[in-house]
């Protein structure tokens, strides 16, 4: 079997069995001859008929470290290999080939992005334009509070059931990933703002549509569960009403709720709790948003780091 024969059944295998996207198999067989191409370019490989079937045994490694020094990404070198190895697995797989050349390779460590952080100021304007005195404002007003008070993930205040609140604890039970449970604090303003929500103004909704089972704290306009794109829209509208035209989304929220309490000298330990993280290095990442705020609070205090005028 040549190239072009095999590239066209592993096409042909990504279309009707793993039912990938037009645009991934595109990505895949490009990435095949980029490969093919590499093999002849650098002659580690003769015939270029069958390049992907007789080339050196440093040739996968020594791709990889071309890549490299093309200055590709971690993400896109990652691809590369992940679309090579899914081919000559597939070649294993139909006996056309003795083994996988890229299942051992070793891919580059993406680094690590420090993540996306509203503002204490910006909170506070958010807060601000919460009409009180609409059911849907005040509904909204309990969720920016949920989020930013309890660092909840979205799918966690989805899911938010009546009885998961403890009022006299000031306390909610969080059913999490991989259904581990967690306990998370309410503020005491936050917990009046609840508790006044489950009495008033959830009737309100609740009776829009008839169904008096349901015991999901936070509904939609139209009294039945929220969904994740209703939260974003719910935000996306405080944005817009804030005068404000920054990105926003739940999980900047919650990001946000890290970054206040660690700048506050909140420990790391009980932040890892309350975030629901298996691992203390997923937390850890949050300690560098708190130094770059430092950083910034230094270069604002100490004379000698102001820039002199000349």
């Amino acid at each position: 079997m040549n190239n072009e024969e095999a590239i066209k059944e592993f096409e042909i295998y990504l279309n009707s069995i793993k039912n990938y996207s037009l645009n991934t198999i595109e990505s895949y067989i490009r990435t095949l001859h980029d490969y093919e191409d590499y093999l002849i370019k650098t002659k580690a490989a003769r015939k270029k008929e069958d390049s992907l079937f007789r080339f050196s045994v440093m040739a996968p490694q020594n791709y990889v470290a071309y890549l490299k020094n093309l200055d590709y990404k971690a993400t896109s070198i990652n691809q590369h290999i992940s679309a090579l190895s899914s081919f000559y697995q597939y070649l294993v797989k139909d006996n056309l080939f003795d083994y996988n050349p890229f299942k051992d390779i070793d891919t580059p460590k993406k680094p690590k992005k420090l993540p996306d952080v509203i503002k204490e100021e910006e909170i506070k304007a958010l807060f601000s334009v919460c009409d009180l005195n609409d059911k849907l404002g005040y509904r909204n007003y309990c969720i920016l509070g949920a989020l930013y008070g309890c660092g909840l993930r979205v799918s966690e205040l989805c899911n938010l059931k009546i009885e998961d609140i403890d009022f006299s604890d000031r306390t909610i039970r969080i059913h999490g990933k991989g259904s581990k449970d967690r306990v998370v604090i309410m503020y005491d303003e936050l917990r009046d703002s609840i508790r006044h929500y489950l009495t008033t103004f959830r009737v309100d909704l609740l009776y829009l549509s008839k169904d008096l089972e349901n015991n999901n704290v936070f509904l939609n306009k139209n009294g039945t569960n929220l969904s994740r794109v209703g939260v974003r829209k719910i935000l996306e509208g405080l944005v817009r009403k804030a005068g404000e035209t920054y990105h926003i989304s739940p999980h900047m929220i919650r990001h946000s709720f890290a970054t206040t309490l660690l700048n506050r000298g909140f420990d790391l330990r009980s932040l890892q709790e309350l975030l629901g993280h298996e691992s203390l290095s997923t937390t850890q990442i949050y300690t560098h948003v708190s130094i770059e705020q430092v950083k910034e609070n230094y270069d604002k205090a100490f004379p000698r780091a102001k820039k002199i005028k000349k």
